[in-house]
């Protein structure tokens, strides 16, 4: 889909400065640009990619002031960052606009949907299931018995909602993502191997959630695992059985939480941390990354390190880690001294 300057001036109330009817069907960085794509200028030091540009029409400060001449249309506005930021989400919007039901897709004819929705090529759709108004569900995409999926909710290509789940409103379920598969529930037996524990609960996502790509989320094996308002994971993280996650906490890639962990709201963990099961972490905690928690954690604690050590009690012995050879050196020289 293309745009010309003055339509996109008109999305944000911009001035054009330069041929108004320039097109453009892409975006760009200002030092990539290329003909027919649309770029910004907010940070100064980029300044001199202004002058060489090719991308076709620029969006820049009501303050900026060109020193040289310049090939590219641009577009005013009060604040270029901000504004790209709204073209972003307008395009992506675009892109994501899309309503009907393709074939081949299977819906069970007990399963229930709603108005304007999009239900992808290849997509099966079990029975009872429940989809609200808006719903996106992109091709390849499978929906167990009795899911229950929110208005405005997005669903991408290849994810795998299975039976029971529960998802809110205006959550965003991104490719590969598996909710509700089974937790990993194992007893020992007399023979030295292993009974399957039956995983009989679900998975309850609430309002204004995003699930990156190839995340698993486990259900319960009894009750629910659950995922709170407003939380944010990252891609290939694993959510085992029972364990919450609270309001507006974000977990970075690669992380792992084991069975009937309770996290609380407003945590920001790092990527590559491991938490073990049954432990409780409090409010506002920050957890950085490749750390690893094995204890309760109170509200507002920093920890780094694995095991984690609260953040100033990490850099303090760090300090003194790079320092142990010499340390070492110095022991052994008092030892040596003591004896001649």
């Amino acid at each position: 889909m293309k745009f010309t300057a003055q339509q996109i001036a008109g999305i944000l109330d911009g001035d054009v400065v330069g041929n108004p009817n320039a097109e453009v069907s892409k975006l760009s960085k200002i030092e990539e640009g290329f003909e027919g794509s649309l770029t910004f200028l907010a940070n100064p030091k980029y300044t001199p990619h202004i002058y060489s540009t090719k991308a076709s029409i620029t969006i820049v400060n009501k303050t900026f002031v060109p020193e040289n001449a310049l090939k590219t249309t641009l577009i005013k506005v009060d604040d270029a960052y901000l504004a790209f930021s709204k073209i972003l989400e307008y395009y992506n919007s675009i892109k994501l606009s899309k309503v009907g039901i393709e074939q081949p897709s299977y819906i069970s004819e007990s399963a229930h949907y709603g108005d304007a929705v999009y239900i992808g090529a290849f997509s099966y759709i079990s029975d009872h299931v429940k989809i609200g108004n808006h719903v996106k569900i992109f091709p390849n995409t499978y929906i167990g018995e009795n899911v229950v999926i929110g208005d405005n909710t997005i669903i991408f290509s290849g994810a795998k909602i299975y039976s029971e789940t529960i998802i809110g409103h205006t959550c965003v379920i991104n490719s590969g993502v598996i909710i509700g598969s089974d937790g990993f529930g194992f007893a020992p037996n007399e023979k030295g191997g292993y009974n399957k524990i039956p995983q009989t609960g679900n998975v309850i996502i609430e309002d204004y959630v995003d699930i990156g790509a190839v995340t698993t989320i486990d259900r319960a094996t009894m009750g629910s695992t659950i995922i709170r308002e407003g939380a944010k994971l990252d891609n290939h993280i694993q959510i085992a059985h029972n364990v919450e996650i609270g309001k507006n906490t974000v977990i970075a890639a690669q992380s792992g939480v084991a069975g009937s962990t309770k996290i609380g709201n407003n945590c920001q963990i790092g990527g590559q941390v491991g938490i073990a099961g049954h432990v409780t972490i409090g409010n506002n905690v920050k957890i950085q990354a490749q750390s690893g928690i094995a204890r309760n954690v109170k509200d507002n604690e920093v920890l780094q390190g694995s095991p984690a050590l609260a953040l100033a009690d990490y850099n303090k012995s760090y300090v003194h880690f790079k320092n142990l050879p010499k340390i070492v050196r110095n022991i052994n020289d008092l030892e040596k001294n003591k004896w001649e």
